[in-house]
């Protein structure tokens, strides 16, 4: 196998310590959206368990949202369970959290984040998260994303 990128490495290592049996898979494309991961993976875009990040503004923490890659995050939802919320830029992502935007891992983040699940994940037999580097991913069952992350589940999809 070729060498992973550090960033992508440092989650591959991580998800060897804690047991997990997937490998972190490098994508020939991008997978920075939903669609592109999707597409380079050949799975519907629900299957993408997306990293959004918000800044609460009570106290500057990272608010990470995983969410299925069909829906769109209901930001007055997160806010009702943690607090309200800001942007979140590409500096603040990579500073609390550690890696770039379009790579951002559920797992190994470099401080503490408050986080959520969407509940519509528990509703797929497996999911691919982003493994810290825009063209790397791994693959895991829903309810390892919930054991690994110790979040809560949440609806937090936008509906019409």
């Amino acid at each position: 196998m070729d060498k992973l990128p550090d960033s992508a490495q440092r989650v591959a290592d991580l998800l060897t310590e804690i047991g997990h049996d997937k490998q972190v898979v490098m994508l020939p494309e991008t997978g920075k959206t939903s669609a592109e991961a999707a597409a380079g993976l050949g799975c519907r875009v629900a299957e993408i368990a997306k990293s959004i990040v918000f800044r609460r503004l009570t106290d500057d923490a990272a608010v990470m949202v995983v969410a299925s890659g069909s829906n769109r995050v209901d930001e007055s939802k997160v806010a009702a369970l943690v607090g309200p919320l800001g942007k979140a830029d590409a500096r603040f992502v990579r500073e609390r959290i550690g890696y770039a935007i379009g790579g951002v891992c559920p797992i190994g983040h470099v401080g503490k984040t408050v986080m959520l699940i969407d509940r519509d994940l528990l509703e797929l037999d497996s999911v691919w998260a982003a493994a810290g580097h825009p063209h790397a991913v791994f693959n895991l069952t829903p309810q390892q994303l919930v054991a690994m992350t110790a979040a809560p589940v949440a609806d937090v999809a936008l509906r019409a």
